[in-house]
């Protein structure tokens, strides 16, 4: 049906029709007054006819969702299963390769020079047999019989780790002793030589300073000892024999071991002593956690016979007495 006018918009009464006679006690109303009340009421019946549109969209949507089925509420149960399914589909990376690849930027190889006519003189001698603690030592260099115009040949390869970005290197002190020369590479290839600026006997550790340096060089992060345990897992990186860097991974077999040299001449004290494999090279190398953050300095392992090579124990300097000698604040 349609709905009548509330108002009508004509001024006057069709033409030809008298006008409605007008009770003379009611006050005249003006026609700018009719036109005021007329626009309000259209207005009015508008709002109350969009209220009611916007009310019936609500109630339309609010009975649309409430028709859906509920969200399941996620349960621990869930989020185990998730993590379950994604260990069983994905290959994650080891422990040891993570704390490798932390690690790898930092790690140098050190190689010691020495001049032709001290090479008989600086041979290695031979040592008294017995289960006792034997320092690495470098690996000896097969390059002695050079060119007789070369006033130096190498005369082993160490490890070393940087501990500064400004190419400080701690390595151990045999590995650089007596060397006429001493040159390091960097993990992207660049080689520079390198002098000792400082030294800790009492611990066989020796601080390089090498004279370029990679402008992207990463020094190793290192950690306080004072939590390690027997059981936790250690990387040794380093050049065992000249090759590498090589990795080896293994546990803390115990702490505060004690070393003597060979000689006798030598004691330290407070070691870390660990299973990964050490051989001939690995001297100075890291000794990492599965974080990659260095808690020792390879220095010696202990050998029966005079092979001098790996049978399952090894000695680091833990990284407070390594950072002491650098002159670096303990942790």
């Amino acid at each position: 049906m349609r709905r009548p006018a509330l108002y009508s918009s004509s001024r006057s009464g069709r033409s030809g029709q008298a006008a409605a006679p007008t009770d003379p006690s009611e006050p005249a109303v003006s026609p700018a007054t009719l036109k005021a009340k007329s626009r309000f009421a259209l207005s009015s019946t508008r709002a109350l006819w969009m209220a009611i549109l916007v009310l019936a969209v609500a109630l339309g949507y609010s009975l649309s969702l409430g028709l859906q089925p509920g969200q399941p509420k996620l349960t621990q149960k869930d989020i185990n299963a998730a993590v379950l399914k994604t260990l069983e589909t994905q290959v994650l990376p080891s422990e040891y390769a993570k704390a490798y690849e932390n690690v790898f930027p930092s790690v140098v190889r050190v190689v010691s020079y020495v001049k032709k006519s001290r090479v008989q003189e600086d041979s290695h001698k031979s040592v008294h047999a017995g289960a006792r603690p034997k320092p690495l030592g470098p690996a000896t260099g097969t390059d002695v019989t050079a060119d007789k115009d070369d006033e130096e040949v190498e005369n082993g390869v160490g490890s070393g780790v940087v501990i500064i970005d400004k190419g400080i290197i701690l390595t151990n002190l045999h590995v650089v002793s007596g060397a006429d020369h001493i040159k390091v590479v960097f993990s992207d290839g660049l080689e520079s030589t390198a002098s000792i600026t400082g030294v800790q006997p009492e611990n066989d550790l020796a601080v390089l300073q090498a004279s370029k340096i990679p402008d992207d060089l990463i020094a190793a992060t290192m950690r306080s000892t004072s939590d390690l345990a027997p059981g936790d897992k250690v990387l040794a990186v380093g050049f065992p024999f000249g090759i590498g860097p090589s990795a080896s991974g293994g546990i803390v077999s115990g702490l505060k071991r004690a070393f003597r040299s060979p000689e006798g001449k030598q004691e330290m004290h407070n070691l870390i002593q660990f299973d990964a494999a050490a051989n001939p090279g690995n001297s100075g190398g890291p000794l990492v956690t599965m974080d990659g953050e260095v808690v020792g300095i390879v220095t010696a392992i202990l050998n029966p016979t005079p092979a001098r090579t790996f049978i399952g124990i090894g000695f680091a300097v833990p990284i407070e007495n390594a950072a002491a000698a650098a002159g670096l604040p303990p942790f």
